[in-house]
């Protein structure tokens, strides 16, 4: 389990092929303390480290993951949040994160607000936002400011855009969301 919190982002180093399955090689300054089977979040996507080795650790993406997730647009040089699994006696800053991405989201608009960022978002899946609730972008814990059918919005504070991959995030540029898993639960329970 996550929280959202990202604890730095990593690059990708080396990305290697076999067979449906991808090979990623991530350079951070949190992988000399991982360890082989460890879960770390990338980019909100649970992945298990397979190889550490000096200041780099490798995770492996099936098909499936490739195809649900944004990974298969990770080139050399990519920029990824990283988190690792959150201890039994943490704190709880973010949200209930599990590390299960939902559907990937294109970002159709980015607008300076004078000191913030507000971000928007359009999506295709049958899941649903609320103003004022939780949601995960590319692993980040944040809170939906607008909320419609197929679309939402998030304010980026300054510390936020600084310190993940909202640095980076351009335009058209698409990305991993987790939907609140306490509003998941709800909505299945009222379709029955």
């Amino acid at each position: 389990m996550f929280t959202g919190i990202i604890e730095t982002m990593g690059e990708i180093v080396d990305i290697q092929h076999e067979l449906a399955n991808v090979h990623f090689t991530i350079q951070s300054g949190i992988s000399h303390e991982l360890k082989i089977d460890q879960s770390v979040a990338h980019n909100g996507v649970c992945l298990t480290v397979t190889s550490v080795e000096n200041n780099t650790h490798k995770v492996t993406a099936i098909s499936e993951t490739m195809e649900k997730t944004s990974l298969g647009g990770w080139k050399t040089g990519t920029m990824v949040n990283l988190e690792r699994c959150m201890p039994v006696n943490g704190r709880f800053d973010g949200h209930i994160v599990q590390g299960h991405v939902d559907c990937i989201a294109v970002c159709n608009a980015i607008s300076d607000e004078q000191g913030s960022w507000k971000y928007t978002f359009e999506y295709n899946s049958g899941d649903i936002t609320v103003e004022k609730g939780s949601i995960t972008v590319n692993g980040t814990s944040l809170t939906v400011v607008d909320s419609s059918d197929k679309s939402f919005s998030v304010a980026i504070i300054p510390y936020t855009k600084e310190h993940t991959v909202f640095k980076y995030l351009e335009l058209r540029e698409t990305v991993n969301l987790e939907f609140d898993i306490i509003g998941k639960y709800v909505a299945k329970l009222m379709n029955r």
